[in-house]
């Protein structure tokens, strides 16, 4: 077994491989972006190493950096949680060129099931069923447009070749939607991943996301662990998910576990990784393989009482699964909630901001997976995620009652989060009756109702006087904490700013308390603002034209999701103060849009 594992990753996943490490007796080491100096990940490692200076994006994909902080610290593997460099093959290749384990499947099945397009070729030779759709990358819009009208029909999917986690990933309903689709997924798949490349795939237009988890080891062993459902989802991306599967019986479980299976062991798999597919009217489709441990792997935890991040860590030194597929059992139903830093009521704009007072609910078959803490910060340069919240009961209708028993107790201040979503559509009908939910995720008037109540703004800290202050000490690019004894130190501000730094070193405290943006969003009169603070990806329109009513002004990205603002008014667009690649904090304004007859 490892003596020291670096962990390449931030927030929930990182804290949760910190915990398996502790209980397996490992030595943790976290890394971090300047902007994560005061995270809770970094905190709670044996040791910690920054990643930086350069944009907090950038850091954690920077591999010559996370390899020296491999060598550096004497760590023996690494573990990519997911996101960033997870489903990286030329990291993984990199790691075991230095003499450093992976601790994740080879290279060569990262690339031939992280290429969308050649995984369903693979899967299609393995006699695994594949939605129908291409299995070779199309090349430009002409030649999609072709293909659409030869074989697959209209609605179509087109994803990027690289995708996942519902990025690069549009739909076109009809053919006057295709271009805007096209550029879409090219556009997130270079972005995100690398590849502009994109393959179409018909759409299903309600079919539910069924994923199965599975586990291989060196010694030939692959088992699945059943299945999860992901159904309930905002622009493809998951928002709730449960296992066991409501519409998955014995039978079906047995015959999608062995396309898990197959799909794992034609690409010599190993360690943890999901098979997710569509299931419509009992047909089951391979979608993707997953190479990684995912978000929504504890509640498969929970129904089997295996710890998978453990697995996965055993698996990479060398040892063989703990389980044979006779052995596994489930138990009772499990339910996950993502906690993400999200307005719901404006059709789940990201709401980043520094979090006041927190409080986690607790109690029989509560389970929270956090990385934040009462003053952390939810920066809208990365995911909108602040927890998971897991619960487990002995069925699906007491698991409800025991999530929405949990929502209640959960204590976030000075955020918008998704807790009002959760414990709304929680309460449907169409929860109740296992049904994906689509239409009330989709309706914007639904939604509005979650609405948060208008706040003051806060009176800024007192002052705290205190002749013991803390300190995080950077040396040589090394984190250490340091307590002071005394008077506080000149410069040093006593609700929390960091004093001036010396050469090599930087101490920093956390920041004092900001004032979150509103959100805001729509329009006032002729004024088009922005909802929410991002970077403008695509301007639509130019001044002067004349534009309806709901029609595509910009696109904002912000916490890794594209944001379509459109039109609060038919009108002519008299000014646009913004360009591609500017910065918009929320209330700025996109557009004035004046009456046609002005």
């Amino acid at each position: 077994m490892f003596s020291k594992v670096l962990i390449a990753n931030r927030g929930e996943i990182a804290v949760r491989i910190m915990r398996a490490c502790e209980e397996l007796g490992i030595a943790t080491v976290a890394v971090y972006s300047e902007l994560d100096r005061d995270a809770v990940h970094v905190k709670r490692a044996d040791e910690a190493f920054l990643l930086g200076p350069g944009p907090a994006t950038e850091s954690y994909l920077a591999i010559d950096k996370l390899i020296d902080a491999v060598q550096r610290s004497g760590a023996e593997a690494v573990h990519p949680g997911y996101g960033f460099l997870a489903e990286n093959a030329a990291f993984a290749s990199a790691l075991a060129d230095a003499g450093i384990t992976f601790i994740g499947p080879p290279a060569s099945a990262i690339e031939a099931m992280g290429s969308k397009t050649r995984a369903r070729e693979l899967m299609a030779k393995a006699g695994v069923p594949i939605v129908p759709g291409t299995t070779e990358p199309v090349a430009t819009l002409e030649d999609a447009q072709r293909v659409i009208e030869e074989t697959i029909g209209y609605p179509v999917a087109v994803k990027a070749a690289g995708g996942g986690g519902g990025k690069g990933f549009r739909v076109a309903l009809e053919e006057a939607k295709l271009g805007d689709a096209f550029e879409g997924a090219a556009r997130e798949g270079k972005k995100f991943f690398g590849d502009a490349t994109v393959y179409l795939e018909r759409y299903l237009p309600d079919p539910r996301h069924v994923e199965v988890q599975v586990l291989a080891d060196t010694h030939g062993n692959v088992i699945h662990l059943g299945e999860r459902d992901c159904s309930l989802q905002r622009r493809h991306q998951k928002l709730i998910e449960e296992a066991p599967a409501p519409a998955v019986d014995p039978e079906l479980r047995a015959r999608i576990g062995k396309i898990a299976t197959d799909a794992a062991a034609a690409v010599s798999y190993t360690g943890a990784g999901t098979i997710e597919g569509l299931l419509q009217e009992g047909e089951y489709f391979f979608l993707e393989m997953n190479t990684r441990v995912q978000v929504e792997h504890c509640v498969t935890e929970m129904v089997t009482g295996l710890d998978i991040v453990k697995e996965g860590i055993r698996v990479a030194a060398g040892e063989p699964l703990s389980i044979g597929q006779e052995d596994l059992q489930l138990r009772g139903h499990a339910i996950e909630c993502r906690i993400n830093a999200e307005d719901a009521s404006k059709n789940f704009a990201p709401a980043p901001g520094q979090i006041a007072a927190y409080r986690e609910p607790a109690g029989p078959g509560v389970r929270v997976d956090s990385g934040v803490e009462a003053g952390s910060e939810i920066s809208p340069m990365y995911d909108p995620m602040v927890a998971k919240l897991i619960v487990w009961d002995v069925d699906r209708e007491q698991a409800t009652a025991r999530m929405l028993r949990a929502l209640g107790e959960y204590q976030i201040e000075g955020l918008k989060t998704l807790l009002p979503f959760h414990q709304a559509i929680l309460q449907t009908r169409q929860w109740h009756d296992a049904e994906t939910c689509r239409d009330l995720i989709e309706d914007r008037e639904w939604l509005g109702q979650l609405a948060f109540p208008k706040v003051e703004k806060p009176e800024p800290d007192e002052a705290a006087e205190t002749v013991q202050q803390s300190y995080t000490v950077e040396v040589s690019g090394k984190r250490f904490d340091v307590k002071v004894i005394g008077p506080p130190l000149a410069g040093a501000a006593v609700n929390g700013a960091a004093p001036a730094a010396s050469e090599g070193a930087v101490a920093t405290r956390r920041a004092p308390r900001r004032e979150r943006a509103s959100g805001g969003g729509g329009g006032g009169g002729d004024t088009l603002t922005s909802p929410l603070q991002g970077t403008v990806l695509k301007v639509a329109v130019e001044q002067g034209a004349e534009v309806a009513e709901g029609a595509l002004v910009a696109v904002i990205e912000a916490m890794k999701m594209e944001n379509e603002i459109t039109a609060h008014k038919a009108g002519v667009v008299s000014e646009l103060p913004i360009a591609v690649g500017a910065s918009v904090a929320s209330g700025d304004t996109l557009a004035v849009i004046s009456s046609a007859s002005e």
